[in-house]
């Protein structure tokens, strides 16, 4: 079974209607709003990433596994309330229309807000078998990837952006925070979950911080070449809303460019670990040059 296929099962079990401890029951349209924001496809490359850091050092199994779908929930939370009229005011997701249109706003926050606090729940909780010592790091910095510091604050960043034009400088600040924090926080939890000294920690999550940028860079590429029929969301809206981006700053052939070198550095960050971090090489590949 694949990273994803574990993941998706795993993400349905959580997302069941059932009651867990200490809940008095589950509203059903909350249920249903959040698993149309979650289960409706997506690549799980967050997801991917911390399982696969995990098994540099040779854990494996239900731990990084919980961990991961936590991480999955944060990440679509931040897609549901990106997708807000007061925000990105985005009708299509993954394809599908996105959760407030398929219910509607105030839904659609709640789902959200549930999805966030629930990522917590998953990885505090006992179920998830790792010393005491590796939750309280996980949760603080799962807490830092997604807050105020991290993803949070990028979309603050990104809002503001639509009205005063940041520099170079301003744009990787606001990548590194939207996008990259969380994609840094993968990689690193996994070297968190694999119980790595602090150099290995370093080096994956820096790992993770040249993924992250190479993932926003082809996702603004393919804002400025591709459809909406492709992307399964809508494209050009960067342009539209007036926000500056790196290949709209640069060009097509810098940017390529850019990701090439991206590609050639998160290689060498795994270059200690040998042949068994070669999924990792491959999906820095795979971020760089994604059609979709």
């Amino acid at each position: 079974m694949s990273h994803a296929e574990a993941v998706e099962r795993r993400l349905r079990f959580l997302l069941d209607g059932r009651p867990r401890d200490r809940e008095v029951t589950r509203p059903e349209r909350l249920m249903q709003a959040m698993r149309h924001g979650v289960l409706n496809g997506g690549k799980r490359l967050r997801p991917f990433l911390l399982m696969e850091s995990a098994a540099l050092f040779g854990i494996e199994g239900e731990a990084p596994l919980r961990v991961a779908a936590a991480l999955e929930c944060v990440h679509c939370y931040s897609l549901i309330h990106d997708d807000l009229p007061a925000m990105d005011d985005d009708d299509l997701r993954r394809g599908e229309p996105t959760v407030h249109k398929a219910f509607d706003e105030a839904t659609a926050i709640l789902a959200g807000d549930s999805l966030l606090t629930y990522a917590f729940d998953i990885v505090a909780s006992e179920e998830t078998e790792l010393p005491p010592a590796a939750r309280v790091a996980l949760v603080t910095a799962l807490a830092r990837a997604s807050g105020l510091g991290g993803m949070a604050g990028g979309q603050m960043l990104d809002l503001a952006a639509e009205r005063d034009a940041p520099d170079e400088a301003g744009i990787l600040m606001l990548q590194a925070m939207k996008t990259g924090a969380l994609i840094r926080f993968a990689c690193e939890a996994g070297a968190i979950v694999g119980g790595a000294d602090a150099d290995e920690r370093a080096r994956l999550a820096e790992f993770g911080s040249a993924v992250g940028l190479a993932f926003q860079l082809a996702d603004d590429l393919l804002d400025l070449t591709s459809d909406a029929a492709t992307m399964g969301k809508a494209t050009g809206k960067d342009a539209a809303a007036g926000k500056a981006t790196l290949p709209g700053l640069h060009g097509v052939d810098w940017t390529r460019r850019q990701l090439d070198g991206l590609v050639a550095q998160a290689e060498d960050l795994l270059e200690p670990f040998g042949e068994t971090a070669s999924m990792l090489r491959a999906a820095a590949r795979f971020v760089a040059e994604r059609k979709s």
